[in-house]
C-alpha cells in the first residue's frame, strides 16, 4: 500500500481562559503547508500533544477533507471544533482506492481506539444462543461475551428468557446436552442422568444413551432448524409420524405430533415479516446534536431473528449537512468490520455476518466503496439501498420507531436519575458562576414562519424536572415584525412585569386568594434561558435591568454548537459534551421549542380556518363551529359536496350551496396565487 505523511507540531504552549472556549492548541499552528497535502484518497490521524491518536478519518481527497478542518473553527460542528483544538498534529497515509481507505480506517480505529471516534462495539449485554461444536458432546447454552473459535452462535436476542423459552420448546425435539462440564462429568461418574434426561429433554450422552455421532446429529439438526432450514425438518417429521401411525406405533406417532406442535410454536415466536424469504439487516437512527440511537433488525429467511441497539455520542462531522449519511457510513464500517472479526474467530460453518441486503434510511458516503467492501467481507454480492415501498418500507418504519423509542427512553432514564439531576444543577452553578444552584429554570423560545403568526413559549423546570402546569404561551404583539431578538425582549418584559405585579412582601403573596392556587407569574426563576446566542441573551438581560430585577441569571443557548452565551460577553461558555449540565440545558431548550411549535401550528391553523369561513356571509360562529366539528378540518370541508354540507345540523340546501360556492372560490384563489 503506497503511503506518505506529514507531522507538524505547535510552536507555542496551549492557551485558554477559564469557563471559555478551551483552546488546547490553535489549529493554525499545526496546519500543513499549502499544497503539501495530496489530492489522492487516504486515511488521516489527528494526534494530541502526547502523540496519542484522538481521531481517524478517511477521504476521497485528503487535501479537500483536511483543509475543511482548518477553516473557521466557529463554523465547524461542535465535536469537530473540540477535536481540532485538542489536536497538536495531523498525519496521513495515501492509499490506492477508497475501499483500501475504508479498510485502513477500520483497522486504525480498532488499533488506536481514538476518543473522538465512535466504536460500535459488540454489545455484551445482548445474549446469544451458543452451540459448542468443538466439544466431544456439543452443548447448547445462553451466552454473553466475545466469540470463540469452534462455537456457533444464534441471535442476538433481546432477552435471555426469550432464548430459554425457545430452547425449552426445542429440547423435546432436539434433546441435546445443555449442562455445564462439571455437571456432565459428575452424572457420568454416578451413572445416572439429570432430570432433563429422565423427562426426555436430553438424550443423556453422559451415561451413554446415545453415541457421540448420534448426539452430534441431534445438534446438527438443531443448528439447521435455527439457521432457517425448517421446512425440510417439518416434512421429515410429518412423514415419520404418518409412517408410525400406519405401522400402528401410536405412541411414537403421538410423540412426533407433539414434536411438530413444539416446532410450530417455536417458529411462531419469530414472526414472518417478509414473505419472499429475504436475508437483510434493517438499520435506523434517531439523533440530536449530541447523541444518536441506532437500531438493527436482523431478518433471515423473512423472519426477525435478532435485534440490537446502541446509544452513542455523535462523532466528528466535516459536513454538518450530511449527519445521517455520516452516521450510516460509520455504522456500516464499524459494525460489519467487528462482526467479520468475530465470525473469523468462531466456527467456520457459521453463516456470513453480512446479509445479502442492508436497508438504510440514507445511502452512506462513498456508497460504491462501502458496498464493495461489504461484498469482500461476505464473499458474494451485497446490496445497500433505501427501501421505498411495500413490506420492506413498512419494516424500516418499524425499526425507526424502535430507534426513536430507545432514544426517548435513554433520555428519560437520564432525566429521572436524581444523582444526574443534582450533578447537572451543581455543574450549572459552577460553570456559570451562579450564587446558588438554579433550582427553577425557565426557557423562552419564539416560533414563526417568515414573520407570520409569531408566538412564544415559556417552559419551567424545577429540580431538573419539567413542571408542565407552569408552562405559558404568548402571542407576540408589538415586536411581531421586528425579528426574534425583539420578540424575546417583548416576552421577557411581559412575563416579568406580571411577576412584579403579583409579587409582594405579604405572606402567601404567590397564592391567589380566590382559587387558592399559585399565581401564574408569582415566582421568579433562578436561571432564564433564551433560545439563541449573544443578541438574544443581551436583549433579555436589558429588559430585566430596565425592570430593576437583579436576582435572575440570563443565558442564551445557541443550538448549532450548543454554546452558552452570557450577556455582554464576547465569547461563549463551552460546557463539556459529556456534562449533565449541558444535557439538562438541551432538554429545557428542546422542550421550549416543542411547546412553541405546537402553539404556532395551532395558531396558524385557527387563522387559516377563520380567514376562509369568516368571509362567507350569513355564517355565524355556531354554524362555523358545527362545520369544523362535523368535517374535522377545513381541507375536508372544501372537498365536501353540497349534499354532505346540507347534512350538517342547522344547514339547509341554500346555505350549503353558499358555503360550497364560497370555499370553491377560495380554493381557486389559492391555486391562482400558487
Amino acid at each position: 500500500m503506497p503511503s506518505g505523511g506529514a507531522r507538524l507540531f505547535p510552536n507555542g504552549e496551549p492557551s485558554g481562559r477559564a469557563r471559555r472556549v478551551d483552546v488546547v492548541a490553535d489549529p493554525s499552528t499545526y496546519r500543513p503547508a499549502p499544497g503539501t497535502i495530496p489530492e489522492a484518497p487516504g486515511v488521516y490521524k489527528f494526534r494530541d500533544t502526547h502523540g496519542k491518536v484522538i481521531y481517524v478519518g478517511k477521504a476521497k481527497s485528503l487535501r479537500s477533507r483536511l483543509n475543511s478542518y482548518f477553516a473557521d473553527v466557529t463554523a465547524l460542528h461542535a465535536r469537530t471544533a473540540q477535536m481540532v483544538t485538542s489536536a497538536a498534529s495531523v498525519e496521513w497515509t495515501v492509499v490506492s482506492t477508497e475501499v483500501e481507505a475504508l479498510q485502513l480506517e477500520y483497522n486504525w480505529i480498532k488499533e488506536f481506539d481514538p476518543r473522538f471516534n465512535v466504536r460500535y462495539r459488540d454489545d455484551k449485554s445482548y445474549p446469544v444462543l451458543a452451540v459448542t461444536m468443538q466439544e466431544e458432546f456439543p452443548r447448547l447454552h445462553v451466552y454473553r461475551g466475545p466469540r470463540r473459535k469452534g462455537v456457533r452462535y444464534f441471535g442476538p436476542y433481546a432477552h435471555a428468557w426469550a432464548i430459554r423459552e425457545t430452547l425449552d420448546l426445542l429440547l423435546r425435539v432436539f434433546p441435546a446436552r445443555t449442562c455445564s462440564a462439571g455437571v456432565f462429568k459428575r452424572h457420568g461418574q454416578i451413572g445416572r442422568p439429570c432430570l432433563l434426561g429422565y423427562i426426555g429433554k436430553c438424550s443423556a450422552p453422559c451415561v451413554g444413551r446415545v453415541t457421540e455421532d448420534e448426539h452430534y446429529e441431534i445438534v446438527s439438526d438443531f443448528c439447521d432448524f435455527l439457521a432457517g432450514r425448517t421446512e425440510k425438518m417439518m416434512r421429515r417429521l410429518e412423514k415419520e409420524m404418518t409412517r408410525s401411525a400406519e405401522e400402528l406405533e401410536f405412541e411414537r406417532a403421538a410423540r412426533l405430533r407433539d414434536d411438530l406442535s413444539a416446532l410450530r410454536r417455536a417458529m411462531e415466536k419469530q414472526a414472518v415479516v417478509l414473505g419472499d424469504g429475504t436475508d437483510a439487516d434493517v438499520v435506523a437512527f434517531a439523533y440530536d446534536e449530541l447523541e444518536a440511537a441506532v437500531q438493527v433488525f436482523h431478518v433471515r429467511g423473512g423472519r426477525v431473528r435478532g435485534q440490537r441497539g446502541w446509544v452513542i455520542d455523535r462523532v466528528v462531522e466535516a459536513d454538518a449537512g450530511a449527519a445521517l449519511s455520516t452516521l450510516v457510513t460509520q455504522f456500516l464500517s464499524q459494525f460489519y468490520g467487528d462482526q467479520a472479526d468475530l465470525a473469523g474467530a468462531a466456527d467456520a460453518g457459521a453463516s456470513s455476518p453480512v446479509p445479502r441486503e442492508v436497508l438504510v434510511p440514507e445511502l452512506p458516503e462513498d456508497c460504491d466503496a462501502v458496498t464493495e467492501w461489504l461484498c469482500g467481507l461476505r464473499g458474494a454480492k451485497v446490496r445497500v439501498r433505501i427501501p421505498q415501498r411495500g413490506d420492506k418500507r413498512a419494516l424500516m418504519e418499524t425499526v425507526e420507531r424502535n430507534a426513536k423509542e430507545a432514544f426517548a427512553q435513554h433520555k428519560l432514564r437520564r432525566a429521572g436519575d436524581l444523582t444526574a439531576r443534582s450533578a447537572a444543577l451543581q455543574e450549572l452553578q459552577d460553570g456559570l458562576a451562579l450564587d446558588t444552584a438554579p433550582l427553577r429554570i425557565e426557557c423562552i423560545d419564539v416560533s414563526h414562519i417568515q414573520g407570520s403568526d409569531v408566538v412564544a413559549s415559556l417552559v419551567v423546570f424545577e429540580d431538573g424536572l419539567a413542571r408542565k402546569s407552569e408552562y405559558r404561551r404568548f402571542k407576540v404583539r408589538q415586536a411581531a415584525s421586528e425579528g426574534d431578538v425583539a420578540a424575546i425582549a417583548e416576552v421577557v418584559r411581559r412575563r416579568f412585569q406580571r411577576y412584579l405585579e403579583e409579587s409582594t412582601d405579604e405572606p402567601k403573596a404567590g397564592i391567589d386568594p380566590e382559587t387558592g392556587r399559585p399565581r401564574k407569574f408569582a415566582y421568579p426563576p433562578n436561571l432564564l434561558v433564551v433560545d439563541g446566542a449573544g443578541p438574544q441573551a443581551n436583549a433579555a438581560a436589558d429588559v430585566l435591568a430596565d425592570l430593576g430585577i437583579t436576582d435572575v441569571a440570563v443565558i442564551g443557548l445557541a443550538k448549532r454548537l450548543e454554546e452558552v452565551w452570557l450577556p455582554a460577553e464576547p465569547e461563549p461558555v463551552i460546557l463539556p459534551r459529556t456534562s449533565e449540565a449541558l444535557y439538562l440545558l438541551q432538554r429545557v431548550r428542546d422542550e421550549a421549542h416543542r411547546f412553541a411549535i405546537t402553539f404556532h401550528r395551532s395558531a396558524r391553523s385557527q387563522r387559516m380556518r377563520k380567514s376562509a369561513l369568516d368571509e362567507i356571509p350569513g355564517l355565524g360562529q355556531t354554524r362555523k363551529t358545527a362545520l369544523i366539528k362535523h368535517f374535522g378540518s377545513l381541507k375536508k370541508l372544501r372537498s365536501a359536496s353540497i349534499e354532505e354540507i346540507s347534512g350538517v345540523p342547522g344547514f339547509g340546501r341554500r346555505t350549503a350551496e353558499v358555503v360550497h360556492a364560497a370555499l370553491a372560490g377560495d380554493t381557486n384563489t389559492d391555486e391562482g396565487r400558487q
